[in-house]
């Protein structure tokens, strides 16, 4: 999926405008997809007209594709208003956000003037990008897509992507986000491993009862609006 943004979503809440020197009215170009990892950039982002990749059809491994990410998957964007700068990785795309479109910080933690609350955030980001995101893939292949039933894949996945919600769980308890002071602040933290955990269902994890905390940070996110809008895209 190509999705062109005209500006920065309401989901940022006031994120900076577009640089002074921009040329072209739609500064950022989304290629993405319905799994997990897209809707983490979309949300975001908003303001999108939306021309589709289909990654059924392998159209990530298209030749001109590759030369945006040599790894041949979903969401890379394009900067416009920086030369055409190229970002893939979905963590590394919200970090390039945070650094050069949100100045007041509001997804985000100044690293000079609030280095433990930066590094909060850099911790959980990547501790997702290392364990949810590959575990509960897994899991996900295992039990919906592999050839072959292998029980062992199956509950091997499952049992870990159960354990890293676990994390979360002891993370958030008396808390409302994973990083920042206090009971938190919702950040790119949240943003970059929410989308995994709204699909639950998908891996075969049926409720989230097991994880009450998990549950009500799942349910704060889902009802903010921007969020609702960001994962209707694609």
């Amino acid at each position: 999926m190509q999705v062109a943004f005209n500006r920065l979503s309401s989901v940022a809440r006031s994120l900076s405008p577009t640089p002074r020197n921009m040329s072209t009215p739609k500064p950022f170009v989304l290629y993405t997809a319905g799994t997990p990892n897209g809707p983490k950039v979309s949300v975001f982002l908003e303001e999108k007209s939306v021309q589709k990749i289909n990654t059924s059809r392998n159209g990530q491994k298209e030749p001109w594709f590759i030369k945006l990410n040599p790894n041949g998957r979903i969401p890379v964007l394009v900067d416009h208003a920086r030369e055409d700068f190229v970002v893939f990785e979905t963590a590394a795309i919200l970090l390039y956000l945070e650094q050069h479109y949100d100045p007041e910080r509001k997804l985000g933690f100044d690293p000079v003037s609030q280095p433990n609350e930066y590094s909060e955030m850099l911790q959980w980001m990547l501790w997702a990008h290392g364990g949810v995101g590959p575990m509960q893939g897994q899991a996900n292949h295992s039990n919906r897509f592999a050839p072959e039933d292998i029980p062992y894949a199956k509950k091997r996945y499952i049992l870990e992507t159960k354990r890293l919600y676990g994390v979360m769980e002891i993370r958030l308890t008396d808390r409302d986000y994973l990083a920042g002071p206090g009971r938190g602040v919702y950040s790119a933290a949240d943003i970059n491993v929410f989308p995994w955990i709204n699909v639950h269902q998908f891996a075969g994890i049926e409720s989230l009862d097991e994880w009450p905390s998990l549950e009500m940070w799942l349910g704060r996110i889902n009802a903010r609006k921007a969020v609702q809008d960001g994962l209707a895209i694609p």
